[in-house]
């Protein structure tokens, strides 16, 4: 089964987790609504809820490469899969679970690529 699934940091093109979606398609650059805050974990990062737009790519994935994202997620701990409506479909997004008043900052732009 093919899936669509929303990334906005490390999974994108050219960041350091990119390589478990070379094997799948990516279909474009998408920004959300802006029903989200981006913030910076340190090595990665994670959205919640919020009132800001989120950058980010939508790729198509088979269950064998969505299977491997959950692992890397820490699906259901660290974080969950929602589904947003994309330009291309509804797409799996994961959103962060965990604090981030302890362990992160907001970005401000929306974008994990753009951050300072």
């Amino acid at each position: 089964m093919q899936h669509l699934v929303f990334v906005y940091g490390t999974l994108r093109k050219g960041q350091s987790n990119a390589h478990y979606l070379s094997s799948s398609e990516l279909l474009g650059s998408f920004e959300t609504l802006p029903e989200f805050a981006l913030y910076d974990l340190g090595a990665y990062p994670g959205i919640i809820s919020g009132k800001k737009r989120v950058s980010g790519e939508v790729y198509m994935v088979d269950d064998e490469v969505l299977k491997q994202l959950d692992v890397l997620e820490d699906i259901p701990v660290e974080y969950r899969r929602e589904t947003i409506q994309t330009d291309f479909g509804p797409a799996w997004v994961y959103i962060y679970q965990l604090s981030t008043s302890q362990n992160g900052s907001e970005i401000i732009s929306g974008d994990w690529c753009q951050r300072v």
